[in-house]
């Protein structure tokens, strides 16, 4: 699911559509931040790893989307660094859903199928939702490339946790979830590494233009 940021050529925004972004933002970070408290919920009343990686995904993006308004107006050695916290938060979150997972192998737990599917499906109409509100934004520049890199990535993590919840209620089984939930953190650590290695050639460019 990884992608290169590099590949968006940065556009100078005029003030306008600069606050229109920034509206933008706010309103991506406001829907996030509503999901992470519900898939959080839900994740550990229905014993749900990957409901609980989703979450965390939601709330790397909370995150990132702050981080991204703090960059919006500042010049691009801001946009870089943002771009840079961005990735390192996004690995260190999926380290843990990683470790989130191996705890539960070894304390099994079956997981409520029903709350599963429904919050997953919820998701990925808020997350569609932030796509769309984005995409017009998303080759204007690294900061906002990285964020709408983060939110499709997120669209495919919900629609898997949707068929988590189906496979673990067809096979009656708490691996379909776990599987999954480790799909989402390997997803979401390969994404990490795409934005900082972006970001770390992007300031290195930067160092040797300045000498």
């Amino acid at each position: 699911m990884s992608e290169n940021c590099c590949q968006a050529d940065k556009v100078d925004l005029t003030k306008e559509q600069n606050k229109s972004l920034e509206k933008v933002f706010w309103a991506v970070l406001v829907i996030n931040l509503v999901m992470f408290f519900t898939e959080v919920t839900g994740g550990y009343l229905a014993h749900s790893n990957a409901l609980l990686a989703d979450s965390l995904d939601m709330l790397a993006d909370v995150f990132v989307y702050g981080l991204s308004l703090y960059a919006l107006t500042r010049g691009h050695q801001a946009k870089v660094t943002a771009s840079l916290i961005k990735g390192i938060l996004m690995a260190v979150l999926g380290l843990f859903v990683v470790a989130e997972a191996v705890y539960k192998i070894f304390n099994p737990t079956l997981p409520m199928a029903e709350t599963i599917t429904t919050i997953g499906a919820i998701a990925v109409i808020a997350n569609a939702t932030c796509l769309l509100l984005l995409m017009r934004y998303k080759n204007t520049d690294l900061n906002t490339k990285s964020a709408w890199i983060c939110t499709r990535n997120d669209v495919f993590a919900n629609i898997a946790v949707i068929f988590a919840g189906l496979l673990v209620a067809y096979f009656g089984s708490m691996w379909p979830d776990i599987l999954i939930g480790l799909g989402i953190a390997f997803m979401v650590l390969q994404s990490s590494v795409g934005i900082i290695k972006e970001a770390l050639t992007h300031r290195n460019e930067k160092d040797i233009s300045n000498h």
